[in-house]
C-alpha cells in the first residue's frame, strides 16, 4: 500500500468510500489525509477519531504544485473526488512525481467559461479525452504511475458490466447452438477476451447505461431547492452540457441539432446542441420500461472506442451506439423541472438525500440491444435497505460509486505502474469480484424489449414521424428519442 493517501473532496462519495477503505481494505487511517474547502469534518468524525487527518483547503490553478508537493511524494496515492480540477494538469503532476491517481470524471478548471459562445463540440467530453491523448503523446508514451480515470459507478463499473454481459450472451449463443458460422470466431474471441469482436459477432447495436433511481424521501423537495441522491454540482455540470453519445456504425440518420467531430481522433461520437437534461430516450431496466436523460458521460467515449472493430485500412468496421439513459429520483426530476423554469440558473438551496430516504433502490446497469436475444441487462439493483446494512447513513447511489472506487484502488495497489487507464483497460472480473459485496441484489439476463414494441402515441394519426422513426430497424437512435 502507498505510504500516504490524499483525498481531495469530502462530499457524499468520499464519505462513503473512506469507511470501506479503512474497515474492509485495511488501509491505515493515519495514512489518509482528507482536504475540502467546506468544513464538513463532522461527516467523517468516526474516521478522524481513528486517525484520519483533516484539512480545510482547496487545490487551485495557482497553488497546485505547492499544495500537492507538500502532501505527496514518490509512491503515494491521490484520490481526486472533488470538482473542477483540470485533468491534464493534475495528471501531469502525478506522472512527474510518480504518484498514483484516481478520479471519477475528467474535469476542467472552469467548465462554464464562455459557455454561451463556445460551440457544442468544444464543450464535449470527447474534446477533453482528446486533450488527454495529446498529453500522453507529449509525455512520450503512456508509462509511469497508474492513473485510473472516470472510475465511479458510471462511468466506471458499467464498463465491467458490459464485458460480463458480452461474455454471458456469447456463452448462451454457443450453448444453445445459435452460433452457426460464427462458432469458431466466437469461441476464439471469448477465450482471448476480445470484447470488441464479441460485441460485433453477437450483433450488439446499442448499449444504454440504463439507470432508474426510485429512492423516496420523507422530506420532499422545497421550492427553489435542488435535491439529489448524489452531487448536485456534478449533476448540474453534466446535465446542462450538450447531450453526447458514442455513434454506432449501423446508424443511418443524425438526430436534429446533431454535430459530428472532424479532428484527427477516433470521431466515434456525436453531440446534440441541447442540454442532456432536455434529451430523453426510451430505455429499459428490470422494473420495466423507462425514459432516461442522455447525460454526457465518459463511458460513451471509452466504451464505444474499446468496442470498435477496425478494417484493414484503419476505418471502423463496427462500433455500437453507447450512451447514458438516466431516470433520477422523483425529487431530482422535480428539481430538474424547476431548474428549467429558472432558465438553468441553479436553485439557491441544495440537498443530498441519505438518512431521510425511506424506500427504493437504484437500478444501475447496462442494456445491450440488437443481438440474438434482443436485449440483455446486467447490473446492480441495490436497495436503500441493502445499502444501509453495508454502511449506515449512505444512499444506494453513493454506495455503488464507492464500491467501484474501492475496487479500482485495490487493483492500483497491485498494479502501481500501468500509466493512464480508463475503466475498459482494467480486468473486469477482478473489479466485479471486489465490488460485489457492496452491490446488493444483482441481475443479468435477457429481455425482449425494444423501443418500438410498446410505443404509443395518442396523437399518432396527426403526427409525422417519418423523419425519426424507422420501423425497418428498431435499433436506430430515432426510435429511442423522446425529446
Amino acid at each position: 500500500m502507498p505510504r500516504r493517501i490524499l483525498v481531495l473532496g469530502c462530499g457524499g462519495v468520499a464519505q462513503c468510500t473512506l469507511p470501506l477503505l479503512v474497515r474492509d481494505v485495511g488501509v491505515d487511517p493515519h495514512s489518509i489525509t482528507v482536504v475540502d474547502f467546506v468544513d464538513n469534518r463532522h461527516r467523517i468524525a468516526d474516521l478522524i477519531a481513528l486517525g484520519v487527518n483533516w484539512e480545510n483547503g482547496r487545490v487551485t490553478q495557482e497553488n497546485i504544485d505547492e499544495f500537492l508537493s507538500a502532501r505527496l511524494s514518490d509512491g503515494d496515492m491521490l484520490l481526486d473526488l472533488a470538482w473542477n480540477i483540470d485533468a491534464p494538469t493534475i495528471l501531469t503532476w502525478c506522472h512527474d512525481h510518480n504518484v498514483r491517481y484516481l478520479n471519477t470524471s475528467v474535469e476542467l478548471w472552469d467548465p462554464y467559461e464562455d459557455m454561451a459562445s463556445t460551440s457544442p463540440t468544444d464543450r464535449t467530453l470527447y474534446v477533453r479525452h482528446q486533450s488527454l491523448t495529446k498529453m500522453i503523446n507529449d509525455w512520450g508514451g503512456n508509462g509511469g504511475a497508474t492513473a485510473v480515470l472516470e472510475h465511479g459507478a458510471n462511468p466506471g463499473l458499467v464498463s465491467h458490466f458490459v464485458k460480463q454481459a458480452l461474455a454471458e450472451i456469447t456463452t448462451k449463443i454457443l450453448t444453445e447452438g445459435r452460433a452457426g458460422n460464427r462458432q469458431a470466431a466466437l469461441e476464439t474471441a471469448l477465450a482471448q477476451g476480445e470484447f470488441n469482436t464479441l460485441s460485433m459477432l453477437t450483433g450488439t447495436k446499442v448499449i444504454h447505461i440504463a439507470e432508474r433511481d426510485t429512492q423516496i424521501t420523507n422530506a420532499p423537495k422545497q421550492v427553489n431547492e435542488f435535491v439529489n441522491t448524489w452531487s448536485v454540482d456534478g449533476f448540474y455540470e453534466e446535465g446542462i452540457a450538450p447531450a453526447e453519445l458514442g455513434w454506432g456504425t449501423h446508424e443511418r440518420t443524425l438526430p436534429p441539432r446533431a454535430y459530428t467531430h472532424n479532428d484527427d481522433g477516433p470521431r466515434n461520437q456525436i453531440c446534440i446542441a441541447q442540454p442532456g437534461m432536455n434529451t430523453w430516450v426510451r430505455t429499459w431496466v428490470p422494473s420495466g420500461e423507462s425514459h432516461g436523460m442522455v447525460i454526457r458521460h465518459g463511458e460513451a467515449y471509452t466504451m464505444c472506442k474499446h468496442l470498435t472493430v477496425k478494417n484493414a485500412d484503419g476505418t471502423d468496421a463496427y462500433r455500437p451506439t453507447v450512451h447514458y439513459a438516466y431516470c433520477p429520483s422523483n425529487e431530482a426530476i422535480a428539481s430538474v423541472h424547476e431548474l428549467k423554469m429558472r432558465d438553468w440558473e441553479m436553485q439557491p438551496k441544495q440537498r443530498l438525500l441519505n438518512d431521510d430516504i425511506i424506500s427504493g433502490r437504484d437500478e444501475l446497469g447496462v442494456l445491450l440491444l440488437g443481438h440474438d436475444f434482443t436485449g440483455w441487462w446486467t447490473g446492480s439493483l441495490l436497495s436503500i435497505d441493502e445499502a444501509r446494512k453495508v454502511l449506515p447513513h449512505q444512499s444506494a447511489t453513493t454506495l455503488q460509486v464507492a464500491a467501484s472506487i474501492v475496487s479500482a484502488i485495490q487493483w492500483m495497489f497491485v498494479s502501481p505502474s500501468s500509466g493512464v487507464c480508463v475503466p475498459d483497460d482494467l480486468p473486469h472480473e477482478f473489479i466485479i469480484e471486489k465490488a460485489k459485496p457492496y452491490l446488493g441484489t444483482q441481475f443479468s439476463g435477457p429481455t425482449d424489449w425494444n423501443p418500438l414494441r410498446t410505443r404509443k402515441d395518442i396523437f399518432d394519426q396527426w403526427a409525422d414521424h417519418a423523419a425519426l422513426l424507422d420501423p425497418s430497424d428498431p435499433w436506430q437512435f430515432g426510435n429511442f428519442l423522446v425529446s
